[in-house]
């Protein structure tokens, strides 16, 4: 069987972090079984379906690498087909037109409310030649009221439902529109979908569209439907967990790469491997290692794994990275700049949980002559600290610049002169950087140059 997934988000917002794993678990999985992977924008619902959301979408799937294997199909322009299955739903028996008034429905839903049975209009049973001419009417699905319906779900198991509590469920409205519960079986069957991987809120829904296909005489297709995401507390996925759009965490310099191999493991875990990286996810990933239970989100395991993806990050990438966030704060970094970082990222990159963390703590590395100096480090400058600086600034003029002459150099000042590290380290610190947190003071300075480093301390130091 050729394998068929589709990912359908409905464009009324951003692509948030439910949908994106959807989508990678519906990328996944065709890719794993060489098949194909569509995506389809549910916009029926005009009046909160926006073409900047439907923007968003694309933008953030093509960011995670989720883009479809062909364009995406507008369910909207797909009503005509909807309208005509409809009618062949009523042909075969399989639906009816129901022409209860608003008053007459209330009254059934609170008998069937009271009965614990699902809402059954006495039009299903009615020649329509009864109606009132041109009286308006909605297309209902005629379902079963005896019997059960059973379901064999890829990751739920096998799940049964007593047919007495489905609805004869609205297919087609008065004005003529489909409702989603049609819709999305006509475009899950014209498109050839072979398994539906969705959110386990749909799985109620399940059992409706089957009776869609059955009624059709189509065949069903595979169902998997993912538990899904809660907050670390345990309560569904909101913003106040940190649940963004993909599009938020990209701007809070999240990597693509982490955010796949993140999502990933929202759910299905293949032994104990952690960080699973795209190809290998491809070549693991099958519906059998989902789990039952609601995967829980966790920022701080994000940028755990944010980090990871940054200490094995090509140099140069995450300069380009860094460079680029640097000039859009109008700091481009000029090509001294571009050596002292390059130079330093092998120790910046151990600190950092994103990108950003490095572009925010760099500029001392992007001036010259001399530094601003934080009020936190500007209290270690004592008037006899800056004395030993400039002290300790003489005695490097005939240093090796390198990391192991200078580590010698200093290591001979502080034994001659019966000091502690640091007594000269922090000092030297907050000096030639400004700041009091830096990746090592050697490197730093072996970066800058024996110039620049002499020339910030005198100036700090003064």
């Amino acid at each position: 069987m050729n394998v068929v997934t589709r990912f359908a988000p409905s464009p009324t917002g951003y692509l948030h972090i439910g949908g994106a794993r959807t989508a990678l678990f519906n990328w996944l999985f065709a890719r794993h079984h060489g098949g194909t992977y569509l995506l389809r924008i549910e916009d029926t619902d005009k009046a909160r379906s926006t073409n900047e959301a439907i923007a968003a979408i694309h933008d953030g799937l093509d960011w995670l690498g989720l883009g479809g294997d062909q364009p995406a199909l507008s369910q909207s322009a797909q009503s005509s087909r909807h309208h005509a299955v409809a009618l062949a739903l009523i042909a075969a028996g399989a639906a009816y037109r129901c022409y209860l008034t608003e008053d007459e429905l209330t009254a059934i839903r609170g008998a069937s409310k009271q009965s614990g049975n699902a809402v059954r209009s006495p039009w299903r049973d009615k020649n329509p030649n009864e109606a009132p001419a041109d009286a308006p009417f909605v297309v209902r699905m005629r379902m079963p009221s005896e019997g059960s319906t059973t379901i064999v779900d890829a990751v739920q198991g096998t799940v049964t439902v007593q047919n007495h509590v489905l609805d004869d469920m609205v297919i087609l409205r008065a004005d003529g529109s489909p409702t989603y519960m049609l819709a999305v079986v006509v475009d899950d069957h014209d498109m050839g979908i072979t398994h539906v991987i969705r959110g386990d809120d749909h799985l109620n829904n399940a059992f409706r569209q089957y009776m869609v296909y059955q009624g059709m005489g189509w065949d069903v297709p595979v169902f998997a439907h993912i538990p899904l995401i809660h907050g670390s507390d345990g309560a569904k996925l909101s913003k106040r967990h940190g649940a963004l759009g993909v599009d938020a965490y990209r701007d809070m310099g999240f990597l693509p790469e982490a955010m796949f191999s993140y999502l990933l493991k929202l759910g299905w875990s293949y032994g104990d491997m952690d960080i699973i990286g795209r190809d290998d996810a491809v070549s693991l990933f099958d519906l059998d290692r989902i789990g039952k239970s609601p995967a829980r989100f966790d920022s701080d395991k994000l940028r755990d794994v944010n980090a990871h993806f940054i200490r094995t990050m090509d140099d140069d990438k995450l300069f380009k990275l860094i460079a680029e966030t640097l000039a859009e704060r109008g700091n481009s970094p000029s090509d001294t700049a571009k050596s002292r970082i390059c130079a330093l990222l092998p120790l910046l990159k151990e600190r950092a949980k994103t990108h950003l963390d490095i572009a925010g703590s760099i500029g001392y590395l992007l001036v010259d002559g001399a530094v601003t100096i934080e009020d936190d480090a500007a209290a270690l400058l004592s008037d006899d600290a800056k004395k030993t600086l400039l002290d300790l600034d003489r005695a490097l003029e005939t240093a090796p610049w390198t990391a192991d002459g200078l580590k010698q150099a200093v290591n001979d000042y502080v034994t001659e002169n019966v000091m502690k590290m640091r007594d000269i380290g922090l000092p030297l610190r907050a000096a030639v950087t400004g700041r009091k947190q830096t990746p090592s003071i050697i490197d730093i300075m072996v970066a800058l140059g024996q110039a620049e480093t002499s020339q910030r301390l005198r100036v700090a130091c003064k």
